[in-house]
């Protein structure tokens, strides 16, 4: 068992019912995000509900590169971590070309160099006892390029992906296991702007897919597995005029 985990980006979403649902299953909790309040918020809830497990809070902004290594290194000497997830990200994005960089830009920092920093903060620890379990959120929107104001998201959720198999190829028959998780449209903060689509499926039971599958190491899930395990495979490889129908 990973008794052990670290979750960026905890404070809210899919994020923060990662929390709840790990504490339910007995994890003790390192939870990062910049909103602090709300991560107390989170942490006097689960002491609450389980006061047997450790559950610690960091305040930490990914785009603070320097504090990433820091607050990882400081979690894991007080708690050693036996998995990291790569949660932390935005939404924000307009089309290209628009007056709306400084939005794309914040977007591709935040989601892409930010979990770079995060990576490379996690494989330092888990490389030196080697052993560990490095898990990405993208997105199943990271499977092909999306037009309007998803373009740079997708952009950067394609990255993570790519990030997480070149690390997985890396580290092929060795202790060390990376995971990509590709949520649908899971409700959320985030995704707001999406939720009149009837494929979205509410927090709990979409969040509970995603810590299945987790849970169980895989190297990569689509989750929820219906629709969008299928869904997935006719992203992949739909000519762009269908694709563009479907969006």
């Amino acid at each position: 068992m990973r008794r052990n985990i670290l979750i960026t980006g905890a404070s809210s979403g899919l994020g923060a019912e990662m929390a709840r649902q790990f504490a339910a299953k007995g994890h003790n909790l390192a939870l990062t995000a910049r909103r602090t309040e709300r991560l107390e918020a989170l942490q006097t809830e689960l002491a609450e509900r389980y006061p047997q497990l450790q559950v610690v809070i960091h305040s930490l902004d990914v785009n603070d590169h320097t504090q990433v290594f820091e607050v990882f290194r400081t979690i894991d000497a007080g708690l050693p971590l036996d998995r990291i997830i790569v949660n932390a990200g935005l939404g924000k994005g307009a089309p290209l070309g628009t007056g709306r960089f400084d939005a794309n830009r914040e977007t591709a920092m935040t989601n892409f160099v930010g979990a770079l920093a995060q990576a490379e903060a996690a494989m330092e620890l888990f490389r030196a006892r080697n052993a560990g379990h490095l898990v990405f959120i993208s997105s199943i929107s990271g499977l092909r390029g999306l037009p309007k104001t998803v373009t740079t998201y997708a952009a950067t959720k394609a990255g993570i992906a790519s990030l997480a198999e070149g690390l997985r190829i890396e580290l092929l028959g060795k202790p060390i296991t990376v995971s990509t998780i590709y949520p649908g449209y899971i409700r959320s903060e985030m995704n707001e702007r999406v939720a009149h689509t009837p494929l979205i499926v509410d927090t709990v039971p979409g969040v509970r897919a995603m810590v299945a599958a987790i849970e169980s190491e895989k190297s990569k899930a689509y989750v929820p597995s219906w629709p969008w395990r299928p869904l997935a495979q006719v992203m992949r490889f739909a000519p762009l005029a269908v694709l563009k129908r479907m969006l």
